[in-house]
């Protein structure tokens, strides 16, 4: 029996996330009773990783992503999952090296020959990072969900934060957007084969860049676009780094054929929930374009904030290691809107 794994879920991947007006309720109610010097960064600004001083030189990077499935394929599930969790590692700058595994699994709907394949697929995603699954957890749960906890490391100069934006620092993204439309696509069994291919290879590409620019002055902020959509990160660098940003809608890079699924309302729930949380922070979010602008990403890629006198330096190592890149806007002084959105 062929078994689609989407079917045993509400939501899918990163869509299955807490909406961000939610979650900050939740976390406006836990109050902060202690400080740590060694806590370099924290939940203050909403980043992709805790960091946590260990000497004078290097620093220890702590992050966890799980969700339920994203595709239907068990292997591709562990694979996507576990980049996922990666990427937050990457997008502080740092080096993966060591991994824990996050296992919930409905043991009487889903056999464990299934689910041994979700860990293939992860334990593949680690080895090209090559660092180790060195154990981890595992529950009996309603719907299936699998993830990691990284750890990686960095050196103190090398670490990104999404609080250090400047004004006048060009904005870059890596990868085209719209992994959340087209898993919902498929969870609706409309999505065409070449379509299905092309979202496959967004989802499990690894941000590996990320160390690489960790080790660059000029870049002066990071993250990576995931469950709250490019405007949601976006938000996030903006209001952690006290700019504003202009972004133009035509430089924005989207997966192939993504207006066919878009001209059929087909996108996931968050989308509005995200277009909800951060519709007043955002001018010139017209029409439709909100349904790729607030469409939850998983391992989606890094938003790159970098010094504009470096622009050639920035495009040249992309060229050198065979990426892509666009650049979308750049970041301009605080405004009374956070985004501002041009054609």
């Amino acid at each position: 029996m062929e078994i689609k794994l989407t079917q045993y879920s509400k939501g899918s991947g990163c869509g299955c996330k807490i909406a961000p007006s939610v979650l900050d309720e939740i976390l406006n109610k836990v109050p902060v009773h202690i400080s740590f010097t060694q806590l370099l960064v924290g939940k203050e600004f909403k980043d992709d990783a805790a960091i946590w001083k260990i000497d004078d030189e290097k620093a220890i990077i702590s992050t966890t992503d799980f969700f339920t499935p994203i595709v239907d394929d068990p292997f591709l599930f562990g694979k996507i999952a576990a980049a996922n969790a990666l990427s937050d590692v990457y997008a502080m700058g740092g080096k993966p090296i060591m991994a824990l595994a996050i296992l919930g699994w409905p043991v009487e709907k889903l056999s464990s020959e299934i689910c041994a394949e979700v860990l293939k697929g992860a334990e593949e995603a680690c080895k090209t990072a090559a660092i180790p699954i060195a154990g981890g957890h595992s529950i009996d749960i309603s719907e299936p969900v699998f993830g990691l906890s990284v750890t990686g490391i960095a050196h103190l100069s090398c670490i990104k934060t999404n609080s250090n934006a400047k004004e006048g620092d060009l904005l870059y993204l890596t990868k085209p957007i719209g992994s959340g439309i087209l898993s919902s696509a498929l969870k609706r069994n409309i999505l065409k084969n070449d379509d299905y291919k092309s979202l496959v290879i967004t989802l499990t590409e690894l941000n590996k860049i990320g160390e690489k620019l960790g080790q660059k002055d000029y870049v002066n902020a990071m993250t990576d676009v995931t469950g709250f959509g490019l405007i949601g990160h976006l938000n996030e660098i903006c209001e952690a780094s006290k700019v504003s940003v202009e972004i133009n809608f035509s430089t924005i890079p989207l997966i192939e054929n993504l207006e066919f699924y878009i001209n059929q309302f087909c996108f996931p729930d968050n989308t509005t929930r995200n277009f909800n949380a951060y519709k007043d922070k955002v001018e010139g979010m017209d029409g439709l374009t909100f349904i790729s602008l607030c469409d939850p990403q998983t391992n989606g890629g890094l938003l790159v904030s970098v010094n504009e006198n470096f622009k050639n330096q920035f495009e040249t190592l992309f060229a050198e290691n065979g990426l892509n890149y666009w650049k979308i806007g750049k970041i301009i002084p605080k405004q009374d809107k956070t985004i501002f959105i041009k054609p």
